[in-house]
Formats: structure tokens, C-alpha cells, sequence
């Protein structure tokens, strides 16, 4: 009587290697997991112009009172993606920059005008909220997870066309100093991203969020197969102290550093705060820093990522070496101050 058992073991076990074979031919499963949660988002801006020529005595007769500035309307998209039941969109600060609306449409028709609940500069990221019920938040994936090489989709709004599907893979992980936001810790991918994906969700096979579609690298404006993303933890992350505290709370050590000129890991302080957590721990200009918690620092991004995920209040161990001597101090991160 153990042979039905044997057999739908072994069946399930074919099954089961079937959808996975599946999985990776079409990717509708996830498009379909993922599309009711990625939005459109069309923002209106009221520019006032003032004529060149309004405040000059000379021509002033010219211009009546109302007639001196004139007003239009300037409109831009982009895309959201709802990341809670409750209304909650993360998108990228420059979508909504300055706008005096932002109209959001969801997959399924229903649009509604949205609220900025927060924003923050250094990462390119904002949240709105918008009120309409039954609503589907998008599965989140742990970007962490994610390898060069894993297959991803890119869901957004290129271009005003509507909801579009871009296939492609991870072409790297980790991506730095390319300038586009203080903190930076993209995944690069090549899948098609154009102006008005900016917003929009990076996901993987299973329709899990890894990341927010945020820059394209161009000469042209067009897609080149540079995309980049920011990781959900950062996004999330940021998006909790927005909702919570009104600002992103980063840690902060009162540091200014730089590589060594030797490329091995570690970094020169340059500069300190006064009163910051380094000074008041007895650092010095000129110290090396080599690791922080027992993690390699390496050129200072490494570094300066851990700190920033510290929450103000925690206490760090800061090994560092003077006059090629080890040593290691403790202290308290702070707040990183509004700047």
C-alpha cells in the first residue's frame, strides 16, 4: 500500500518542478501579484512669471497690476507604489517636487488626489496617501537576498503610456558615488526604465518589491540598459521615520573622512564636528578608521551605510589606528542634524 504514497510524492515533486521551470518562461504570475499595487502619478505645478520688463520704471505704464505676472501650468508623471493597505504610495522626492497636485491612477481605473505625507532629499524618496478602500499593497522582497544575475521587473508609467512591463536582470548590486543622492546604495538592473518609471517598483520572479525605480543613466534621456533602484530596506526605512517623526532619523557621528590613498580599507578623518560623538570620544584628525562594530569600513561607504543605519542613542565601538597603533573607543551615535 505504499505505492500510492511513492507516487503522488512524486508527482507533487513533478509538479513542483514544473511551475518552477514555468516561473522563469512567464512572468504573469508576478505582473499580476505586483500591477494592482504600482500607480501613475501626474503632478500639476502653478508657475507664476513675471515679465522681464514689469519692474522697469520706463515701461512699468505698460503693465497693469494683474497684468505683470502671469501665470501657467506646468505638468509632469511619474510613477507610486502602494506599499499599505491604508493608503500609504513610496515614490521618488523629484516626481512631486514643488507640485500643487499630485493626481494618482491605479491599475484598476480609480484615481484619487494624494497627499504628501513627507519627503526626503538625500534619498530621492517621498510618501503620499491617498483615500479610497480596498486597496492592494505590493509583497516586499528582502533586497539583501537579491544577486547579479537574478531576473527582475520593472512596472511603471514611461513616458505617460500607461502601466508597462519591462523584463531584464540584476546587473549589479551596492552602486555608489555616481552623485545622484547623499545616500546611495542602488541596484542596477538592465531592464528598460524611461522618463516616468521614476517612482515606479522593481520586482522580482514572485511580484516581491526589491526596489523603487529611481534614475536612468542616458546621454540621450532614452533607456541605455542603466537603471538604477533604491533597495526597499532604505526606501521602507525612510518612509517609516516620514510617517513617524515627520524626517528621516539617520545616525551621525560628527565625521568628515577620506580614503587612503592606498585603496586598502580604512579612512583618514579630515575633520570634526565640535561637541559631536567622534570629538567627544577622543578621535583625532588624522586617525584611521578601520572598522566599526567589527565591520570593515572599507573606502568609507561601508562605513558611513552602517552609521546611518544606526538608530541616535545606540552605542557603536569605533576601531581606528594612530601612529600605526590599534586602538578602539565607544560612544553614542547622535541625531544627524537638520542641515
Amino acid at each position: 500500500m505504499a505505492w500510492p504514497t511513492s507516487f503522488g510524492l512524486l508527482l507533487g515533486f513533478c509538479i513542483l518542478i514544473y511551475l518552477s521551470a514555468q516561473e522563469h518562461k512567464d512572468f504573469s504570475y508576478a505582473v499580476k501579484q505586483a500591477a494592482p499595487a504600482v500607480a501613475n502619478i501626474y503632478t500639476t505645478k502653478i508657475v507664476q512669471q513675471r515679465h522681464p520688463l514689469a519692474n522697469d520704471p520706463l515701461f512699468q505704464h505698460f503693465f497693469n497690476r494683474n497684468g505683470r505676472v502671469k501665470q501657467h501650468l506646468e505638468r509632469s508623471l511619474g510613477s507610486g507604489v502602494i506599499v499599505s493597505d491604508d493608503g500609504y504610495l513610496l515614490t521618488n522626492y523629484h516626481v512631486i517636487k514643488g507640485a500643487d497636485e499630485i493626481l494618482v491612477l491605479l491599475n484598476d481605473g480609480r484615481q484619487a488626489l494624494a497627499s504628501v505625507i513627507g519627503s526626503d532629499a538625500d534619498t530621492d524618496l517621498a510618501v503620499l496617501k491617498i483615500s479610497l478602500e480596498n486597496l492592494t499593497s505590493i509583497k516586499v522582497a528582502k533586497p539583501e537576498g537579491a544577486s547579479v544575475g537574478n531576473i527582475v521587473l520593472a512596472i511603471g508609467n514611461p513616458y505617460g503610456f500607461g502601466q508597462t512591463v519591462t523584463q531584464g536582470i540584476i546587473s549589479a548590486t551596492g552602486r555608489y558615488g555616481l552623485g545622484l543622492s547623499q545616500y546611495e546604495n542602488f541596484i542596477q538592473t538592465d531592464a528598460a526604465i524611461n522618463p516616468g518609471n521614476s517612482g515606479g517598483a522593481l520586482i522580482d520572479t514572485k511580484g516581491r518589491l526589491l526596489g523603487i525605480n529611481t534614475a536612468i543613466y542616458t546621454q540621450s534621456g532614452g533607456s541605455t540598459g542603466i537603471g538604477l533602484a533604491i533597495p526597499t530596506d532604505l526606501a521602507l526605512r525612510t518612509m517609516d521615520d516620514l510617517i513617524r517623526y515627520g524626517r528621516p532619523l539617520r545616525g551621525w557621528l560628527g565625521l568628515e573622512v577620506q580614503p587612503l590613498a592606498t585603496g586598502a580599507n580604512g579612512v583618514v578623518i579630515t575633520g570634526l564636528a565640535q561637541d559631536g560623538p567622534a570629538s567627544k570620544a577622543g578621535l583625532r584628525v588624522g586617525d584611521i578608521l578601520t572598522d566599526i562594530n567589527g565591520e570593515l569600513v572599507g573606502d568609507g561607504h561601508a562605513g558611513m551605510k552602517l552609521i546611518t543605519y544606526t538608530r541616535p542613542g545606540e552605542t557603536v565601538r569605533i576601531g581606528f589606528l594612530r601612529d600605526k597603533t590599534p586602538m578602539a573607543v565607544t560612544t553614542d551615535v547622535a541625531a544627524r542634524p537638520n542641515t
